[in-house]
């Protein structure tokens, strides 16, 4: 027998801006990685335009995800 509440229930990735939840997050942690990551020589030999890229991308990618968020379509 089904409960009265089923249909309110709902995983988080039906939630509206579940994706771009998701892609600003990753942005986040690759760029977090990054600036972590950035004294060790591997990631020391990249330019400095990168590591800025990168985070320019992640603060971008998170104010569209504040701002703009994804709707029910």
């Amino acid at each position: 027998m089904r409960s009265p509440l089923d249909g309110l229930r709902s995983s988080p990735n039906d939630l509206p801006g579940a994706q771009q939840r998701r892609r600003a997050l990753a942005v986040a942690a690759l760029a977090a990685l990054t600036t972590l990551l950035r004294p060790w020589p591997p990631f020391l030999w990249l330019p400095g335009w990168v590591v800025g890229g990168l985070l320019l991308w992640m603060v971008w990618e998170l104010l569209a995800w504040l701002w703009w968020p994804r709707r029910w379509r």
